[in-house]
């Protein structure tokens, strides 16, 4: 690993993003994206007693089956980076403790996975040969632990998100044939004073586009050098924040840009107000 510029580590053997795979709920079945899902739900308690007993199966089986489609074996795997939402990550490690895997919990909220294959590269470049990458996060308890239990019927503002009931996992891997994780460039903190935990994307926006922007300085690239440029969950409110932030900047990102949390849901159909 070499570093490029303020934040930004170039690795010289980059690591292979070997497979990956995905379970998500009911209403992400319904969305744009739904045949990219490995498996869909039918409903948000998969047959479990709480949420996050859900939350906890839904990452459990994700993560087998990133294993079985990689043809990796658990024991061959020398660690894995993984989180969640919820209060000392419990989501991930009650459901991943038979795996018997060194772990690593990881809790960066919306950055939870990027953080985990940042992570998990770093870890590949030095010592691991196979590294097991993995988040989960449930709507119903996220709603619990950051706003208002859903029983109580509050009622959602325009700026509100909803988050995604699902899970993402991926096996990184020394010798592979890509696609490769060949940058990265963490974030800083980034604190507007947005206080307001139903306009998330507002309050998350400036650190996205920081980190971007600082991307960019390292590299010595511009936007039109990516395919896409994608963001984890800022909504539509947030996306058009980082827009102006990275116009202000002098960088035009728009027609090569798009959010997670837009893309993942038909905001009219869904009725999820901002997105994700």
């Amino acid at each position: 690993m070499e570093k490029l510029g303020k934040q930004t580590i170039k690795f010289n053997t980059p690591p292979t993003i070997l497979d990956c795979a995905s379970i998500v709920g009911p209403k992400e079945a319904q969305g744009p994206l739904a045949k990219y899902f490995d498996q869909t739900l039918d409903d948000e308690f998969w047959g479990e007693k709480t949420w996050e007993k859900a939350e906890s199966k839904i990452i459990k089986e994700t993560v087998n089956t990133v294993i079985s489609k990689s043809g990796v074996p658990a024991a061959e795997i020398d660690c894995m980076f993984a989180g969640d939402l919820l209060n000392q990550c419990i989501s991930s490690s009650f459901g991943l403790r038979e795996l018997s895997i060194p772990f690593f919990g990881v809790f960066g909220a919306c950055s939870t996975f990027v953080e985990s294959m940042t992570l998990g590269a770093m870890a590949v470049e030095s010592f691991a040969n196979n590294v097991l990458c993995a988040t989960s996060s449930h709507f119903c308890s996220a709603e619990k632990q950051f706003r208002f239990p859903l029983e109580l019927g509050n009622q959602r503002p325009p700026t509100s998100q909803w988050t995604v009931t699902g899970s993402g996992a991926a096996i990184l891997t020394k010798n592979g044939q890509g696609p490769y994780i060949t940058h990265i460039t963490p974030g800083k903190i980034v604190d507007m004073g947005i206080k307001d935990a139903n306009n998330m994307g507002a309050a998350m926006a400036p650190a996205f586009a920081d980190t971007l922007i600082t991307h960019f300085l390292d590299t010595g690239r511009n936007p039109s050098y990516y395919d896409a440029i994608i963001s984890g969950d800022l909504g539509h409110i947030g996306k058009e924040i980082a827009i102006d932030i990275a116009k202000s900047q002098g960088y035009n990102i728009k027609s090569n840009y798009n959010d997670c949390g837009v893309l993942i849901f038909d905001k009219n159909a869904q009725d999820t107000h901002s997105g994700r």
